[in-house]
């Protein structure tokens, strides 16, 4: 028989060699489970709420805006170039930063991410009854078998008693406890999730303001009246609850004698307050960690200062100013301030006023230094200015900081000129009038805020609190009982890693509760025989 022809062609295709195989990509549904699964795993979540703590650091270090304003004016004052810098990545608003927001969200998607699903199995696992007995007990790590008159109801009686989830078959009975260890584990992470939807429901609907009061001064609960405020972005006007206040009087008590000469005591700041606009006027007392709190708002004391009284009379002889001024404090352990004067309104000249406070002002050398930061010789160095105050020019200034490029000194300019003390006056150079230092007040740095999330959140750190302690101290175990005729065999199980040494105790006290009048009756020794002698002797 002949063989068939081959054609070329097909001798071609026999040799050409199979194309390699290739494993398909993942695709992007694939990269997106991927993504999803590394996100909401536990170690992600873990290492998001590192970060979320890491990245809190910087807002304890350096001083906030919406906490201290001043701290942070004081900061660009001292260190400008490095301020900037900061200020640019947003470490002196860290919590409001959108780094801080993203780390923030990816937590809250994470974390649900890892409960729901978590839950749901925990849901299955709390209906689901214990596993039925396996064949030989003696197998698992805990297993004892004894001889006794123990029935199933009685083991599981006995199990019952000690509060585990029981379930019987035929000749054998299952027990399992501690489901309490999942269930605080998922309420610690629950927690959690409740936290950040507080904190949100608090930056959303919250609002919080600072402001700066002069003994003698009001304050109403407007946006108008406050040097800075920071809104939630679903609050308005029409949010804040309308309350106000009158600071009476503000002390502070310094140690005035030994090693800690100077510290300060107490903080106290007497307030007459009206919770509407038609309610009674109250006293009440401001201090430290002791807020006022009206309708939901609370009012806390910040930081406090001096704000010296001065009359300004021009050259025409017209009072120009009159009132107190706050200074920013330029030294911490004397209380050395520094202010600002503008009079705009002077003739025939702007006057402007540089002011260096001194609460206890006493002379070294040819220096004036406060040596106590209580007002015991309250003195005012003043450097004064005439010419234009470059307010007019629509550029924003700082009431803090005094422009001079268009203004000149006047009269002879020194670094230490004579202080005045209260009630005196200084006559200014070419008939511009005078300045007088007419008395002391005190100013108080006040943050008010609305945060409907404290409670929600003080409450979930509670529950995680709870949840934790569920999660570290509750053991899930299983012990088993199996009964065939009067032979009973015990087998437990430990399901936690680490509480072995627990379990074993347990279990024991377990087996010896079963054993307990359970075993038959133990058969009296045998009478020994009396002694040979006695036996004569009867």
């Amino acid at each position: 028989m002949t063989e068939p022809h081959k054609t070329g062609t097909a001798t071609a295709v026999e040799s050409e060699p199979e194309a390699p195989h290739r494993p398909a990509g993942l695709g992007l549904i694939g990269w997106l489970r991927w993504g999803w699964r590394v996100l909401t795993s536990m170690r992600t979540a873990l290492i998001l709420l590192f970060l979320l703590a890491l990245a809190a650091v910087p807002g304890s270090i350096y001083p906030q805006r919406g906490i201290d304003p001043d701290q942070v004016a004081q900061y660009f004052s001292s260190r400008p170039r490095e301020a900037e810098w900061l200020d640019r990545l947003w470490l002196f608003d860290v919590y409001s930063s959108p780094w801080f927001a993203a780390i923030y969200l990816l937590l809250f998607i994470s974390l649900l991410g890892c409960i729901v699903p978590r839950l749901a199995r925990h849901a299955g696992e709390l209906r689901r009854r214990p596993p039925a007995a396996p064949r030989n007990l003696l197998r698992l790590p805990y297993g004892e078998e004894f001889e006794g008159d123990l029935t199933v109801a009685e083991a599981a009686a006995l199990l019952r008693k000690r509060r585990f989830r029981v379930t019987t078959g035929p000749d054998w009975v299952a027990a399992e406890k501690g489901y309490l260890r999942e269930t605080g584990n998922i309420l610690f992470h629950f927690s959690l999730v409740v936290l950040l939807f507080a904190f949100a429901g608090g930056a959303l609907y919250g609002y919080r303001g600072n402001v700066v009061v002069v003994e003698g001064e009001s304050f109403a609960n407007t946006v108008a009246a406050y040097d800075r405020f920071m809104p939630g972005s679903r609050v308005t006007a029409e949010s804040l609850h309308p309350f106000s206040f009158t600071l009476k009087d503000f002390q502070v008590t310094f140690i005035a004698a030994g090693e800690r000469t100077g510290q300060a005591l107490d903080y106290q700041a007497a307030l007459t307050v009206r919770d509407a606009p038609d309610a009674p006027a109250r006293e009440a007392v401001l201090k430290v960690n002791q807020p006022l709190e009206v309708g939901g708002t609370q009012t806390y004391l910040i930081s406090h200062g001096y704000a010296p009284t001065f009359k300004v009379t021009d050259g025409k002889g017209q009072v120009a100013w009159e009132g107190p001024v706050p200074c920013l404090i330029s030294d911490r352990a004397t209380y050395a301030s520094e202010c600002v004067i503008k009079v705009p309104d002077a003739r025939p000249e702007q006057l402007g006023f540089l002011i260096r406070f001194l609460p206890t002002g006493v002379q070294a050398g040819d220096a004036w230094v406060s040596a106590f930061p209580g007002t015991v010789n309250p003195v005012a160095q003043v450097f004064p200015f005439a010419g234009d105050l470059g307010l007019d020019s629509g550029v924003p200034q700082s009431v803090f900081q005094l422009d001079t490029t268009k203004m000149r000194p006047l009269g002879k300019m020194t670094a230490q000129p004579k202080p005045l003390s209260v009630g005196e006056t200084l006559e200014l150079a070419d008939g511009a009038g005078t300045i007088q230092f007419t008395g002391v007040k005190e100013w108080i740095s006040l943050q008010v805020s609305r945060d409907p999330g404290r409670l929600p959140a003080l409450l979930a750190a509670t529950a995680a609190v709870l949840g934790l302690v569920l999660s570290l101290t509750v053991r899930r175990r299983r012990i088993w009982v199996r009964v065939n005729d009067r032979r009973i065999t015990v087998g437990g199980l430990e399901r936690t890693d680490g509480g072995a040494a627990a379990f074993a105790k347990e279990f024991t006290e377990i087996v010896t509760a079963l054993r307990a009048d359970r075993v038959g009756p133990t058969p009296p020794p045998p009478t020994a025989p009396p002694p040979a002698e006695h036996e004569e002797e009867r």
